[in-house]
């Protein structure tokens, strides 16, 4: 599959050089599909309006605004985030990969029901790591498959993170929810007893009468 789309990449690089200088001037777009074939277009890729990484409120996004133009190019068309969980050696070795090439991407850690929950409504199933790049899916860990398609996305072979690039803390995939304080309760007023007011011993007793 992988000399299948590099020669597809080759002949259409290779036409370009035929082409009109004005042609050739016009950008040219690579773009991944769902199945993890690489095409090319003179038009941009249609940003997708789904964030798998957003699941929560708030947003984690790394800021990438510092970063060199090839790594800013890839980071705005095909995110990457990483799905893990505690105790969990592929999870670590998908990170380390991650971090080593230099590839800046957000972390969701799965550790509750709720986190299971929006995991598998995502499309991850119950396997982790899950990692996405752009809209693909790639369930469990393969150093040569992430290292593939984070290839295929444009991502640098080695790191051109600016040394005072920061990464962003991992967060739960679903925020959990606060409890409402409880407000003090309050004492209630004790109501006054009805009791039958008392009468005169006159008027209560008139005949006298003793007991």
């Amino acid at each position: 599959m992988l000399k299948i789309v590099a020669h597809a990449a080759l002949v259409v690089l290779g036409g370009l050089a035929v082409l009109p200088a004005d042609v050739v001037a016009q950008s040219v777009y690579r773009m991944v599909g769902p199945d993890g074939r690489v095409t090319f277009s003179d038009k941009p890729a249609p940003q997708s309006t789904s964030k798998p990484m957003d699941l929560r409120s708030g947003s984690s996004a790394p800021d990438n605004a510092n970063l060199p133009y090839e790594l800013r190019q890839a980071v705005s068309q095909f995110p990457v985030a990483l799905y893990s969980t505690r105790n969990c050696g592929l999870c670590d070795a998908g990170r380390r990969l991650l971090q080593g090439r230099g590839v800046p991407f957000t972390e969701k850690t799965v550790s509750t029901a709720q986190d299971l929950e929006a995991l598998q409504k995502l499309g991850g199933g119950n396997s982790l790591p899950f990692l996405t790049i752009g809209q693909q899916h790639i369930q469990g860990y393969s150093e040569f498959e992430w290292q593939q398609y984070l290839s295929a996305a444009g991502y640098p072979e080695q790191s051109k993170l600016p040394a005072n690039y920061r990464r962003v803390a991992a967060s739960p995939l679903v925020e959990p929810i606060q409890p409402a304080e409880k407000k003090p309760q309050e004492t209630p007023t004790p109501e006054p007893e009805n009791k039958p007011a008392e009468l005169p011993a006159a008027i209560a007793n008139p005949a006298g009468i003793q007991f």
